[in-house]
């Protein structure tokens, strides 16, 4: 399966500089595949060119966004470790904060899955 951004409108459209372009294409694929998890496949179901231009613009913007995410953060979200300390310090990395959402193994921003879900396409109770 293709993502659903290019690396042309990541780049020229989007402003992306974040990802650098040997790593660009696999991110933008992952981050395409954890959005498919996190709206339960309705993108796959329905076809991407099907959904409305509010919903291919604003799933275009969270991949951008989320392939930036999962870059820059790519050590602490792939860490085995919950939390450490060392000399009196500790960090807690906890599946939800108060500025970070995680779901069927996908960590993100909560800002920008409250942009996903504006899509309409996160509910679960929707078939």
């Amino acid at each position: 399966m293709a993502a659903y951004v290019t690396e042309s409108y990541y780049i020229n459209t989007y402003g992306g500089r974040t990802v650098p372009e040997e790593n660009l294409k696999s991110a933008l694929h992952q981050a395409s595949r954890h959005i498919d998890s996190l709206t339960y496949n309705r993108i796959v179901g329905r076809g991407f060119s099907n959904l409305t231009a509010y919903q291919q613009d604003l799933i275009r913007e969270v991949i951008c966004q989320q392939a930036e995410f999962e870059y820059e953060y790519r050590d602490e979200i792939n860490s085995v470790l919950s939390s450490y300390s060392i000399n009196g310090v500790s960090v807690q990395f906890a599946g939800n904060t108060w500025n970070v959402f995680s779901d069927k193994g996908v960590a993100m921003r909560r800002d920008v899955y409250a942009m996903l879900c504006q899509t309409g396409l996160c509910c679960q109770v929707l078939r």
